[in-house]
């Protein structure tokens, strides 16, 4: 039975300012959202980048037109100064109309491990389709990643509204989806890797007619929604999850949870958020009040992780996985 604690473990910032600042990489405005990946002894930040020329609308749709976003990869050897290197998905490309929000994640498949990148595929706002989610795997040629183009995917189920998708391997090597049907946070639980890139209506269709059974977590009373954030963090308690919460008031925070390792279910979570908007690039942005963790890395018993703020830019914290561990583990 879920249960939660008091005040949760607080983060603590790596810097008073954004990592990458919006304007940053010439050619983008904001850039925010950012996966992560260490890799070779290096951070790769893969970040949502908008390209310049978007404006506010002043009418009825969308916040934003011409809103369109690729996906750009910065390096870092400290996890503080980050340079920019290269576009990976750019919009348009590999069947993918806007790239938004990707995470990037090690997964385990029958032939070894594969990197994984999901995504929020946005499809142009006159098609009336909802976004989904949208999956490539991703190749190292020693030097830089690369978008496999023949691997891309939408997984999940046609036609419904589909996003903030994260992938991992449990510890019997089957492999989890958990994604958010609003207003929800969902776990679906496959075979192995291609059982879940080829899922069609056989898994679909029985999933579907039975939503609640999979939910993971849901808001908070009189919260409008959640997701998942960064790919889990393992531990010898279990999996933490970090994800997000948009309050009543609109006010988007990072908060914990526990998992099982074995079965991908929730253990126990906090009720408390980790970290809430406070400085002033979190608080103002093109979408105000938003800290937003994607991208998470364990080193010892620190976790260093990535956010979103204000759909401008990029921060950083880190916490003390101990910390977590022990007021989950109370809450249980």
């Amino acid at each position: 039975m879920e249960m939660v604690s008091g005040r949760a473990p607080r983060v603590h910032r790596m810097h008073d300012r954004p990592i990458v600042e919006a304007g940053s990489v010439p050619g983008y405005g904001s850039v925010f959202n950012a996966g992560l990946l260490y890799h070779d002894g290096t951070y790769h930040l893969f970040a949502r980048g908008v390209r310049d020329g978007y404006w506010r609308n002043e009418g009825s749709g969308p916040r934003f037109l011409n809103y369109i976003s690729d996906v750009l990869v910065l390096t870092s050897s400290d996890g503080l100064t980050y340079e920019f290197g290269y576009v990976l998905g750019r919009a348009g490309t590999s069947g993918v109309h806007c790239f938004e929000d990707p995470r990037v994640q090690r997964v385990q498949g029958a032939d070894g491990e594969h990197i994984v990148m999901t995504y929020t595929s946005l499809p142009p706002h006159e098609s009336g389709r909802p976004w989904r989610i949208g999956a490539h795997r991703l190749s190292w040629d020693g030097s830089r990643f690369h978008l496999d183009e023949a691997t891309g995917q939408l997984l999940g189920p046609p036609d419904i509204a589909n996003k903030d998708a994260i992938v991992f391997t449990l510890a019997d090597q089957r492999v989890a989806l958990i994604h958010r049907i609003h207003p929800d946070m969902q776990l679906a639980v496959f075979d192995n890797l291609d059982h879940l890139w080829h899922a069609g209506p056989e898994y679909w269709d029985p999933y579907m007619s039975d939503l609640n059974a999979h939910t993971l977590i849901r808001p908070t009373p009189g919260s409008l929604g959640i997701g998942a954030g960064a790919p889990p963090v393992e531990t010898d308690a279990g999996l933490l999850l970090f994800f997000h919460e948009r309050r009543a008031d609109g006010v988007y925070t990072a908060n914990v949870a526990l998992l099982d390792k074995v079965t991908g279910r929730l253990v126990s979570k906090l009720d408390q958020p980790l970290l809430e908007p406070e400085l002033e690039w979190e608080c103002q942005g093109d979408m105000e009040n938003v800290v937003f963790v994607q991208g998470a890395h364990r080193h010892g018993d620190i976790v260093y992780l990535t956010y979103g703020a204000a759909d401008r830019c990029v921060g950083v914290a880190t916490a003390h996985v101990s910390h977590l561990v022990e007021a989950l583990l109370h809450a249980a």
